[in-house]
């Protein structure tokens, strides 16, 4: 065994390829083609560039082929050795036959994978614990046929289920990826009596029962088994798409972070037996999409349920096994999840008291999102938050992070905190739809525009209903902040004529005090002083103004953004507005936001058709007519809110 600072890996490069056969014309499976270049390839680089220069090869099936290209790996900046196996030994059985000439510690990678992992951080993580194997642990959208493994809070392997998996026990959605660390010690004199013993299956479960040191090493980056035409097309999709870097360790990533009741799952106040977790409708498939696109899930939860001493957290490893399980049925999954147990009242029966505590953990406060950044390598400023209540909303707010509030669950009406949601959306799909596609689209029509924006005093944005303008609004505030400019945006809600005082045949303009918006406009182009407005929040759903005003400085510098369905409607108005834009949507589209909003609202369907009907007379022809007033009207369909 040599002893110097060359570091080795093992790579099983037996395989036939009976599933592959149509894409590999009698090459043996780690020759498959990734992009041009053979599999095999693609995982030396990765050692290599990774500083693993001694590479072991276990082949079998023509392996001349192998031979015939690597040759002995100089010109890839590695030396190789080759193993060839004379009959098929399983993988335990092929490792164990060379386990000699192997060194202390050694990495072991399968030849049907595609990685893009940081070698060097598994390697220390193995050689920081003293393990005697490390396992690469990640979820996947396919749980139900893979071997699912069981860690404790140190990160120890407690227990493995190979599939398949009965019905209706709940696992972790953690999967063995196939790519480990071992140290040689471990495997010294190690029998398993069957003629081709598998590692997964045979050689870590006798490890366990021997009391060896098996650690999980829990990663969200890139490795993808490629043992079928469909799975070897997907990997290069994602690279294709950039996917792959994306989810490199050294990459910042964008992140959707989601509540969990009320957003993933049924609310249920105070839930606490996975029997009453039921997913959402669309769910899975919304997820699915997040994860297809390269971007991290990461639940972000409050379970005080912990502190009132209703269940253990063994116990909510139990709900969120069966919450992964049932993500999984649909091919979709969670990166992470992380939960704040505390609650800052005390004094009950039943309460676990250390857990009754203010902590910085708990939402509406960000330090869930500050800590699954800092662990995974997020971007705040580049992710998103979905959620139903306002502390989600607050808790985006104060971490920096876009925000979507979902009309499902709570639907913000919970009253806890004040504030305004960047987005709204009916449901997580239309949430992701937007992540996904929606807002870059839309912001790429806004683009051109930008720069006239941003040299305008005051700009307008009107439109029908539910078209889109406050979606235009947060767009032109996110570009023109990130460039430093100061936006604040009013809407016109703000100025609605209450309920109660409102003539029954009152049309769309007399629902406003536009002599106010008027009034409000004209003090803001008149000053270059600082202007202070107190607004007092409408809301929607009740139909009335809040209590208490918010007061908004409005510095000299700052543009001022007016949305609402009649702001170019008034002569008065249009004469001081520096620009203006018309939100035009699919009246199809627009049609069904309508009806999620005022379903939300409390309106049956025979109601919401009523006033939809009303509103043909009252208030569409008058309001479209409007854009004739616009400098640029913008039009949307399908994915934008």
């Amino acid at each position: 065994m040599r002893q110097n600072n060359t570091r080795q890996a093992v790579i099983l490069a037996g395989g036939k390829g009976t599933r592959l056969h149509s894409r590999l014309n009698g090459l043996p499976k780690p020759m498959a083609p990734i992009l041009g270049k053979p599999l095999l390839q693609h995982l030396i680089e990765q050692c290599a560039t990774n500083g693993i220069t001694d590479i072991r090869l276990l082949i079998a099936y023509r392996g001349e082929v192998i031979k015939d290209h690597f040759g002995d790996g100089n010109q890839i900046g590695v030396t190789i050795q080759y193993y060839m196996e004379d009959q098929a030994r399983g993988t335990a059985g092929a490792l164990l036959d060379v386990l000699e000439d192997l060194d202390d510690q050694f990495l072991v990678i399968y030849g049907d994978t595609y990685f893009d992992v940081d070698l060097n951080k598994l390697w220390s993580f193995h050689i920081d614990r003293n393990a005697d194997t490390t396992l690469f642990l990640h979820p996947n959208d396919h749980p139900q046929d893979s071997d699912l493994v069981e860690i404790d809070q140190y990160l120890k392997v407690t227990e493995i289920h190979t599939y398949p998996h009965p019905d209706h026990q709940w696992h972790r959605n953690l999967v063995n990826a196939a790519l480990y660390m071992f140290n040689k010690t471990a495997l010294i004199g190690m029998r398993l009596p069957l003629q081709r013993p598998d590692i997964a299956k045979n050689l870590f479960p006798k490890m366990l029962e021997l009391g060896k040191s098996l650690y999980g090493y829990v990663s969200t980056e890139y490795i993808k088994d490629m043992g079928t035409p469909e799975r070897l097309d997907c990997v290069e999709q994602d690279i294709i798409s950039g996917k792959v870097v994306a989810l490199s360790s050294n990459v910042q990533k964008s992140a959707l972070f989601l509540d969990r009741d009320g957003v993933i799952n049924h609310e249920v106040n105070h839930l606490s037996d996975p029997e009453q977790l039921e997913l959402l409708p669309g769910v899975g498939k919304a997820i699915r999409k997040a994860n297809q696109a390269g971007i991290l899930v990461v639940v972000i939860t409050n379970q005080p349920v912990i502190a009132r001493g209703d269940i253990t957290e063994m116990d909510l490893r139990i709900i969120h096994n069966k919450l992964e399980t049932l993500l999984g049925y649909e091919r979709a999954y969670i990166d992470a999840l992380y939960y704040c147990p505390h609650h800052p009242d005390g004094g009950f029966d039943g309460e676990v008291s250390e857990l009754k505590i203010e902590c910085d953990c708990r939402k509406p406060s960000a330090g869930l999102l500050v800590q699954a950044a800092e662990k995974l390598n997020i971007s705040l400023r580049e992710s998103w938050m979905v959620g139903d209540s306002t502390s989600d909303i607050l808790a985006a707010i104060h971490a920096g992070v876009r925000n979507i509030l979902v009309r499902t669950g709570y639907a913000g009406r919970d009253g806890e905190y004040s504030c305004v949601p960047d987005y709204v959306a009916a449901n997580l799909g239309d949430a992701v739809d937007w992540v996904v596609m929606g807002h870059q689209a839309f912001a790429a029509k806004v683009e051109p525009y930008l720069a006239k924006a941003a040299n305008s005093r005051l700009v307008l944005i009107g439109g029908l209903a539910r078209s889109g303008k406050s979606s235009l609004s947060q767009i032109i505030t996110e570009k023109l902040v990130s460039q430093g400019q100061s936006v604040k945006v009013f809407s016109l809600d703000n100025w609605l004529i209450p309920q109660e005082t409102r003539l029954p045949n009152d049309g769309v303009l007399e629902r406003f005090d536009m002599k106010a918006v008027v009034e409000f406009s004209r003090m803001l182009k008149s000053t270059r002083q600082l202007l202070t407005h107190k607004v007092f929040p409408y809301d929607r759903f009740t139909k009335s103004y809040t209590d208490q005003a918010n007061t908004v400085n409005i510095n000299r510098d700052d543009v001022v953004i007016i949305e609402g369905t009649p702001a170019l409607c008034n002569p008065k108005l249009l004469m001081l507005a520096d620009f203006s834009f018309f939100m035009v949507c699919d009246e199809s589209i627009r049609k069904v936001r309508l009806w999620n909003d005022y379903r939300w609202r409390g309106l049956d369907k025979a109601q919401f058709e009523a006033l939809y009907s009303r509103r043909e007379i009252d208030e569409h022809t008058l309001i479209s007519s409007s854009s004739i007033h616009a400098d640029v009207v913008i039009q949307i369909c399908g994915a934008e809110i």
